[in-house]
C-alpha cells in the first residue's frame, strides 16, 4: 500500500465521513451520467438508478475487489439518437444489452486465450481516430443545441440562447483550470449549473422562456422510474440495426476500460489483470450495460470522474464507491430531481456538449501522441484517414430486406474499416 493513501481498497470509513465521501463521488458522476440520457431524450432518473445498480453488479462480478464507478456513456451519444428515431427505447435498449454480450463474449476468450488478440484487432491507430470520431460527429448536435430551441420565436437561432451557451461552456472551463480540489473535479456539473442560472436571469431581462419550470411543478417527490423498466413499459421487437450499430462501439469502450483499469492499477499499488483479472472486470462491464439496458438508461462505463476524486482525495475505499451507487439509486426515486433535470434548457446542454464532445475528440488525439504513432508511415496515415472522413462525414449504410430497415451508423462503419484496414495493410519498416 502506498504510504500517502488516506483509505485504502478495503477501508471501511466512520458513518458521517462515509456519508461524505460517497455524496462527493455522486456528485463527481452526476453532471456526465445525467447529461447524456437528456441529450437522447431519455428520462436522467433511469441513468441515475441504472448507474448505481451497475455499479453495484460491477463489483458483484469483480468480488468487490475494484473501486470502479460506472456512469453513462458518451461513446454511444450519436447511435443512440440514430436508433431513438428509428425504434425508441426498445431499439436502444437491445443495443446496449449487445453491448453488453459482446463484452461478456470478450471476458470469455480473453479467460480461456488471454488478452494480446485485443491488441492486434484494436491498435492506438484504430482506436485514436475512432475516439476521435466519436467526439467530432457530435459537434453539429452540441451547436444545435447551442443556438436554437423549437419554442423560440419563429424557431429560429437566437443571441440569447447563444449567450447562455457560452457562458455554460466559460463556466466549464474556468472552473476546469482554476478549481480548486474537490471543485476541480466537477466542472461540467458547477458549468451547467451556471448555466441554468444565467439562462433564469436571460429569460427574465429579454422575456423569452428559456428555462420552463411547469413539469417541475407536477412532479411528486416520490416517484418510481421503475415503472420505466423497458420489460414492462415497451412492446418489444427485433431491431437489427441496433445490433449492428451498437455491438463495433463496445470494442472502442473496452479500450476506455483498459485504461481506467491501468490508473487503477497505479492508484491502489495493486494489478487487477491478474485479480480478479481482465476477464471479471470485462464481465463487470458487460452485466452493468445488460442492466442498464433492462432499465431502459444509456449503456454505463467506468467513469474517469470517479478515478479521478480517488487520485486526489486518496481515498481508494470500496466502500465508498458503493456507497455512492447506493445514493444514486436513492435520488433516482426523487421525482422533483428528475424534472429539475428535464428543464435544464437545450442552450446550457449544448454548451456542456461542446467541451466535453472536444474533451472525446481530444482523447482520441491523447492516443495517437501517447503512443508516438508515425504518420510518415502511409499505412497509419491511410488507416486514419479513412475513419475520420467516414466517421465524420456522417455515412450511413441503409439496407432493406423484407419489411426490415437496417441503418449502420457511421461510427459503427468507421470502425469496421479500421479494424479491416489494419488486419490486411502490410506492416512498415
Amino acid at each position: 500500500m502506498k504510504n500517502d493513501v488516506i483509505l485504502d481498497v478495503y477501508d471501511r470509513p466512520s458513518a458521517k465521513l462515509w456519508f461524505g465521501l460517497s455524496f462527493q463521488h455522486l456528485f463527481a458522476m452526476f453532471g456526465s451520467t445525467v447529461l447524456v440520457p437528456i441529450l437522447v431524450g431519455i428520462n436522467p432518473a433511469i441513468a441515475l438508478l441504472s448507474s448505481g445498480l451497475g455499479t453495484l453488479a460491477h463489483m458483484s462480478v469483480t468480488r468487490f475487489k475494484v473501486p470502479a464507478y460506472m456512469g453513462s456513456s458518451f461513446a454511444y451519444i450519436a447511435a443512440m439518437q440514430l436508433l431513438m428515431k428509428q425504434g425508441g427505447m426498445p431499439a436502444i435498449a437491445q443495443g446496449a444489452m449487445t453491448g453488453g454480450l459482446v463484452y461478456l463474449a470478450v471476458a470469455v476468450i480473453v479467460h480461456f486465450a488471454g488478452r494480446d488478440w485485443i491488441d492486434k484487432i484494436l491498435p492506438p491507430i484504430v482506436v485514436g481516430p475512432i475516439v476521435m470520431v466519436i467526439g467530432l460527429s457530435l459537434a453539429p448536435t452540441a451547436i444545435n443545441d447551442s443556438m436554437f430551441v423549437g419554442s423560440t420565436p419563429a424557431g429560429k437561432y437566437s443571441l440569447e440562447l447563444l449567450a447562455v451557451s457560452l457562458i455554460t461552456v466559460i463556466a466549464i472551463i474556468i472552473y476546469s483550470i482554476y478549481g480548486k480540489g474537490f471543485l476541480s473535479v466537477v466542472p461540467i456539473l458547477l458549468g451547467i449549473v451556471t448555466g441554468y442560472v444565467a439562462a433564469i436571469i436571460i429569460g427574465k431581462l429579454t422575456g423569452m422562456t428559456i428555462v420552463d419550470f411547469s413539469g417541475l411543478a407536477k412532479a411528486q417527490w416520490l416517484d418510481l422510474p421503475p415503472a420505466e423498466i423497458v420489460f414492462v413499459s415497451y412492446k418489444w421487437a427485433f431491431y437489427p440495426s441496433a445490433i449492428l450499430t451498437m455491438a463495433p462501439i463496445a470494442f472502442v469502450t473496452m479500450t476506455e476500460h483498459f485504461g481506467h483499469v491501468m490508473v487503477l492499477n497505479s492508484l491502489t499499488n495493486r494489478d487487477y489483470f491478474k485479480d480478479p483479472g481482465l476477464d471479471r472486470t470485462l464481465a463487470g462491464d458487460g452485466v452493468a450495460q445488460i442492466v442498464a439496458g433492462v432499465l431502459g438508461a444509456p449503456p454505463v462505463t467506468s467513469y474517469g470522474e470517479n478515478i479521478g476524486v480517488m487520485a486526489i482525495t486518496k481515498i481508494h475505499s470500496i466502500y465508498v464507491i458503493a456507497g455512492a451507487a447506493v445514493l444514486a439509486v436513492i435520488v433516482s426515486f426523487i421525482g422533483k430531481v428528475s424534472s429539475l433535470l428535464q428543464s435544464i434548457p437545450a442552450p446550457v446542454i449544448g454548451g456542456a456538449s461542446i467541451a466535453l464532445f472536444g474533451v472525446i475528440a481530444a482523447s482520441g488525439l491523447k492516443i495517437i501522441v501517447e503512443n508516438k504513432i508515425n504518420f510518415d508511415i502511409k499505412r497509419n496515415l491511410l488507416i486514419s484517414s479513412v475513419v475520420l472522413v467516414i466517421g465524420i462525414g456522417g455515412m450511413v449504410l441503409n439496407i432493406t430486406y423484407g419489411t426490415h430497415n437496417l441503418q449502420v451508423s457511421s461510427v459503427a462503419i468507421a470502425t469496421l474499416f479500421g479494424i479491416i484496414l489494419n488486419l490486411i495493410l502490410p506492416q512498415e519498416d
